[in-house]
């Protein structure tokens, strides 16, 4: 899911007692620039964290799956695509690993970033060996706490219509769809060269702390 909007300018329980965090600086999770600056997020079964070297073959294992990136703009990857691509995470401010703390296995990806008037835009991408095992919702709802506990405004995320798994988290995450854009955006192109266009839905999230 929706890390599809990033890509384009370039998809279940939580803590009751809130995340553990560890901070590298005196810098909060959401600062100005979006800088990820903690170390780690401990949740009741995850690790959120920057990416590193050792994610290599963890990070192959669902970004070539086809069934994974299906709705993603970027075909299944080779371990040299993969290569480069966590070497530009590693370097990235905005995506976060997702570590399952019992095994120490990166399952998926969380993409946070930075966006006009205080807001920031949510993706999330998951090895389907995990999906329906609230993971994506655990990590997602630590994440979201942090930023409106920082101060963010609203929170987007976009999302293709016929991802329905995707579309269902995000309602339970607390999101509205607030737009449909119709034809808006296209990854490929048909036999002849046409664009074979997609629609979007717009997802958003407003901080409940936000004074009215």
């Amino acid at each position: 899911m929706a890390e599809q909007a990033a890509h384009n300018r370039l998809v279940e329980g939580s803590n009751p007692s809130g995340p553990i965090l560890y901070l590298t600086g005196t810098e909060s999770l959401f600062s100005t620039a979006c800088k990820l600056t903690v170390m780690r997020i401990i949740t009741d079964r995850l690790i959120l964290r920057r990416f590193s070297e050792k994610d290599l073959m963890d990070l192959f294992e669902y970004l070539s799956d086809s069934e994974v990136v299906k709705f993603e703009p970027y075909l299944p990857m080779t371990l040299e695509e993969v290569g480069a691509e966590l070497n530009r995470r590693i370097q990235s401010d905005e995506m976060v690993a997702v570590e399952l703390k019992s095994s120490s296995k990166l399952i998926g990806n969380i993409y946070l970033g930075k966006r006009e008037n205080n807001a920031l835009e949510l993706g999330f991408v998951f090895n389907k060996d995990y999906w329906k095992q609230g993971f994506a919702k655990e990590s997602c709802t630590d994440l979201i706490h942090e930023a409106f506990s920082d101060g963010t405004d609203r929170i987007f995320a976009e999302c293709d219509p016929e991802n329905r798994n995707s579309c269902q988290l995000l309602e339970n995450l607390g999101f509205s769809c607030i737009a449909h854009l119709e034809k808006n955006v296209f990854f490929w192109r048909d036999a002849n060269g046409e664009p074979i266009w997609k629609d979007t839905y717009v997802y958003s999230l407003e901080n409940p702390g936000k004074p009215q």
